[in-house]
């Protein structure tokens, strides 16, 4: 057994990955926001409620993905790769790196989905203040901010149940579709192949 890292390398390695973690969501948000925004200037409404929608699901939908690897139980993963179940081993391996794959999934691309739909939601009032100058900006206003924060707290709500409840299923899904990228590209995105070695029971 290893001797745990002295204090003060810990708080470093946190620092640089929360520098790091900052820096990866500043690009993504920055590349996110700005066609956002081209679309609701240049194109419809209703393109630009489809694109906030979108936004939105995306955010609800890695949230699912994150909680669902944060809980997986790994025995019944490990009886489906022994099994040769495809998209099995792929599931072990994201169980295994569970804190980066929640970390990316619910802290970097939920965090910036909030914070884009939240901006595409302002920018879809003054799309709407151009096309109805008769109606009171404020309250379209409100409204909007109302519906994003309803879709958005709704979806994850659900997102969460969702998460625990089918989680080694859904991990299983995600690693059918880490499988197809490997098989494709010959890249690994999750950590080396291989069957992981370390077990961990469900948390509640």
């Amino acid at each position: 057994m290893e001797p745990p890292k002295p204090r003060r390398l810990r708080t470093s390695a946190s620092l640089r990955r929360g520098l790091a973690t900052g820096l990866v969501t500043f690009v993504v948000a920055v590349g996110l926001a700005f066609p956002s925004e081209h679309i609701t200037r240049t194109f419809s409404l209703s393109l630009s409620l489809f694109l906030l929608a979108l936004i939105i699901g995306a955010g609800i939908f890695f949230d699912v993905i994150g909680i669902a690897t944060a809980v997986a139980d790994e025995a019944p993963l490990h009886a489906m790769a022994a099994k040769k179940v495809r998209g099995a081993r792929e599931g072990l391996r994201l169980v295994r790196y569970s804190e980066k794959v929640t970390s990316f999934c619910n802290d970097i691309v939920g965090d910036i989905c909030g914070t884009v739909s939240g901006a595409l939601g302002a920018a879809i009032v003054f799309q709407i203040e151009r096309l109805r100058p008769d109606l009171n900006e404020a309250v379209v206003s409100v409204v909007m901010v109302g519906v994003v924060a309803g879709l958005t707290v709704g979806g994850k709500a659900a997102a969460k149940g969702i998460g625990i409840n089918d989680a080694e299923e859904i991990v299983r899904r995600v690693g059918i579709f880490l499988n197809w990228i490997e098989k494709y590209t010959g890249f690994s995105i999750i950590g080396p192949k291989g069957s992981p070695r370390q077990r961990r029971t469900r948390r509640n």
